[in-house]
């Protein structure tokens, strides 16, 4: 099978739960359009607005930047897939973005991991 972006970032089946987890901490449920553009779009306009909206739109790039990521290694280093692997760096990467782009963001990075949830209730 031929990769392409649709894919390997959001048809998958070994990611497709990783987004059906990270929707769940917004409510939110629905089908995931074909297109990279369609689903950032889809998953910022089912958001409210403020800051739980802001860091669902960081969430989105750093678990697709995770899952590129591994995505790599796989190919080039021979690595295996590991979901869980994936959403442990996106959140340690979103939280390194939180910490420089949220003025009050002062939550410790292992409070913040075992409660991912509810950074994302507001």
């Amino acid at each position: 099978m031929e990769e392409d972006t649709e894919h390997l970032f959001f048809h998958c089946s070994k990611v497709i739960p990783l987004w059906w987890e990270s929707l769940s901490w917004v409510n939110y449920v629905g089908p995931f359009p074909q297109n990279p553009k369609q689903h950032f779009l889809q998953h910022i306009h089912g958001v409210t607005q403020g800051v739980r909206r802001d860091r669902w739109r960081w969430w989105w790039l750093a678990l697709t930047w995770s899952i590129w990521q591994q995505r790599n290694k796989i190919i080039f280093s021979d690595d295996t897939f590991d979901a869980n692997k994936i959403m442990d760096d996106a959140s340690f990467l979103l939280w390194t973005w939180l910490r420089n782009l949220e003025k009050d963001f002062n939550i410790s990075y292992s409070h913040w991991s075992s409660n991912l949830r509810s950074g994302f209730v507001y």
